[in-house]
This record gives structure tokens, sequence and C-alpha cells, in this order.
């Protein structure tokens, strides 16, 4: 499966989330470091749901960028 993360840049470090998978979180240094983690942590993630007997839900999300003017 594929699934979307969401990067978000703070004072001192990076963070990421899974829209599909509330409460699947990691943070790093860099973009690198956070989709290593991210990619264990959505593993971890997965396999905690199963063991729950909680259903795995398909990747829905997606990512799109938009051009707009800055201000003048």
């Amino acid at each position: 499966m594929r699934y979307a993360i969401v990067i978000e840049h703070g004072e001192r470090n990076l963070s990421a989330y899974v829209p599909d998978l509330p409460g699947c979180v990691t943070s790093g240094r860099t973009v690198e470091e956070i989709v290593r983690n991210m990619a264990e942590a959505i593993e971890l993630h997965l396999d905690g749901m199963r063991e729950d007997g909680l259903p795995i839900p398909e990747p829905s999300s997606s990512v799109e960028y938009v051009d707009v003017a800055t201000a003048r």
C-alpha cells in the first residue's frame, strides 16, 4: 500500500503524519529521516490495528500543489 504523508517544518525539526491513519506520526531532522521513520511507523501502526482486529483503511488521501501569486 502507498499512503500519503504530510511533512511539517517546526523550529528545530520536522514532523509528519498520515491522514489516512490517525495517530500515526513521527519526527526527524531531515526529510530522508522522516521518510524512513514514517515507513517504520506505518508498519507498526498497521500491525497494531491487525492485532486489535481493526480494519486496515485503504489509502485514500492524495497530494496536489497549487501555485498562487504572492502579494505585491
